[in-house]
């Protein structure tokens, strides 16, 4: 017999989002591949049990690289988590997307190394597919909510995430702009793709802090700093609240998106 589900949706909070409902519940758990960051936190938002975890730790201990995302993911599908907010820090790429301002991404570019980054290491050897890699209908959900609130909101972009934990230098910074790339990150990849192999939807909300290592050819735009981040990021929690609390009460309760069934026909056997 299954489990009983203890909740509906799920976020991940990124870098000072560690308020995000009133307490309810608070659940330690473990799960094969280990602890999650923290203890998740079990809260209700207009009939939906809400499920919140911090993926850096409650007191942002675990940099970006020694986070046990297959832990943090599998953590969410024991609790019966079908779909997962992911709000997260990024800096800006481009001129016209600036700090305090919000991105739905629809693409990512992976970077990062030596990061464990699948749950299916055999013997059935499986290929997911990430043509689309995140969920289009909390991506129009999200979208949506964000027009409804007035908050400042780009509808698509690419994510390329760092390994971290050093921000980029100059150089790479340049490169990654002239890719057309919109943000940066170091936690995109792979709680992502775990979440698409554990047919869960998954939405990334990018709240833009900083310009990265600087604007080519605008000395006066400075590289960031932990601080920097941090502190736009606390400006604009209130935003993010906003709309998390505005786009979760929407999400479907049947889903028809390709998060659903990522798995059909994935599985060589």
């Amino acid at each position: 017999m299954a489990a009983k589900s203890q909740a509906d949706v799920g976020v991940f909070g990124g870098s000072g989002f560690y308020s995000f409902l009133k307490v309810t519940k608070k659940l330690e758990i473990n799960t094969e591949y280990g602890k999650p960051s923290d203890s998740i936190v079990i809260g209700e938002l207009e009939g939906l049990r809400v499920a919140f975890l911090p993926r850096h730790g409650r007191d942002h201990t675990i940099p970006p690289h020694k986070i046990n995302y297959r832990a943090n993911v599998s953590a969410m599908k024991q609790l019966g988590v079908k779909q997962i907010f992911a709000p997260c820090a990024v800096g800006s790429l481009q001129p016209q997307i600036i700090p305090g301002s919000f991105v739905v991404c629809d693409q990512f570019v992976n970077r990062t190394n030596c990061r464990i980054d699948t749950f299916y290491d055999g013997p059935h050897v499986t290929h997911i597919s990430t043509a689309e890699p995140y969920c289009p209908q909390l991506r129009k959900i999200t979208i949506e909510s964000a027009t409804d609130l007035d908050i400042t909101c780009h509808h698509r972009g690419t994510v390329v995430i760092i390994q971290g934990p050093r921000f980029s230098t100059k150089s790479e910074s340049r490169w990654y702009s002239n890719q057309e790339w919109e943000v940066i990150n170091m936690t995109q990849y792979p709680e992502v793709t775990l979440a698409r192999e554990l047919e869960i939807c998954y939405v990334n909300i990018s709240l833009v802090t900083d310009y990265d290592a600087g604007l080519e050819g605008n000395p006066e735009v400075r590289p960031v700093t932990s601080q920097d981040v941090i502190k736009i990021f606390k400006d604009n929690n209130e935003k993010l609240k906003d709309l998390l609390f505005k786009a979760i009460p929407k999400v479907a309760q049947s889903r028809e998106c390709v998060c659903s069934h990522a798995l059909e026909g994935a599985v060589i056997s």
